[in-house]
């Protein structure tokens, strides 16, 4: 069986846990060489040694343009090109309404949206022509939750960066779309979600239960490869149902 990202050369952001290392695995299996960042030297390390050969890590922080430029530096210099873009690096913090800080705000924006849009542009001189971005979304940037505003709108942007990117590369041939999870086991959410939290999440889902990351890098491969060669611009949830039901 031909491995559907064979040769292949992909970054994958916020890829030492959760969705971004799950999705990281996928692509390697597939034939892929994976760069993968994050903001802990020893996560990434235990990530690269989880992966295998084909990967290697840079550390940075998403918000940092700096970081983003001394991460495609390093890939342009080992491989000179990228086929796949995962921006998945982001954070998420529950902030009740009347409760939120500036701070609040400028870290959610400045690593979700600021750090997605420099590191689309920064990555897009190393693109080859017919390569893949795929953007990391969430069904909060569809629908409205309590404490949610702030992350809410941050996604709501990203589904905007999609669009506006589809028009912006159609001369390289570059498809632009859009991966939103809904609920999803990660130890991320473990920081920010209580039991209960966790169960009020699996009631917003029709499938009735949590994702697992592997089930968002499924995804993420399809967006990633020639299967998806005529998608672009589109959303694609990988939610249960929750965005749609």
């Amino acid at each position: 069986m031909t491995r559907k990202l064979k040769g292949k050369v992909a970054v994958v952001t916020g890829g030492s846990a959760g969705i971004g290392l799950a999705a990281a695995k996928r692509f390697t299996e597939e034939g892929a060489f994976v760069f993968i960042t994050g903001r802990k030297q020893p996560e990434l390390d235990a990530a690269v040694k989880e992966i295998g050969p084909n990967a290697a890590a840079v550390r940075a922080d998403a918000s940092s343009i700096a970081d983003a430029t001394r991460l495609f530096e390093t890939v342009k210099a080992a491989k000179g090109r990228i086929d796949v873009l995962y921006v998945n690096a982001g954070v998420y913090e529950f902030t009740p309404f009347g409760t939120v800080t500036e701070q609040d705000y400028d870290r959610m924006f400045n690593i979700n949206v600021k750090g997605a849009l420099f590191t689309v542009q920064q990555a897009v001189p190393l693109m080859t022509d017919g390569g893949s971005i795929i953007l990391t979304g969430s069904i909060a940037g569809s629908k409205g939750f309590e404490a949610d505003a702030v992350y809410g709108a941050t996604k709501a942007a990203i589904r905007s960066f999609a669009r506006s990117w589809t028009a912006d590369l159609k001369s390289k041939n570059i498809r632009v779309n859009v991966l939103s999870p809904g609920p999803v086991q990660t130890p991320g959410l473990d920081i920010y979600a209580s039991d209960d939290v966790k169960g009020q999440l699996k009631s917003l889902v029709p499938m009735g239960r949590l994702g697992k990351p592997d089930e968002i890098a499924k995804a993420a491969l399809f967006l990633a490869s020639d299967d998806s060669s005529f998608v672009a611009g589109v959303e694609l949830f990988a939610d249960g149902g929750a965005a749609a039901i």
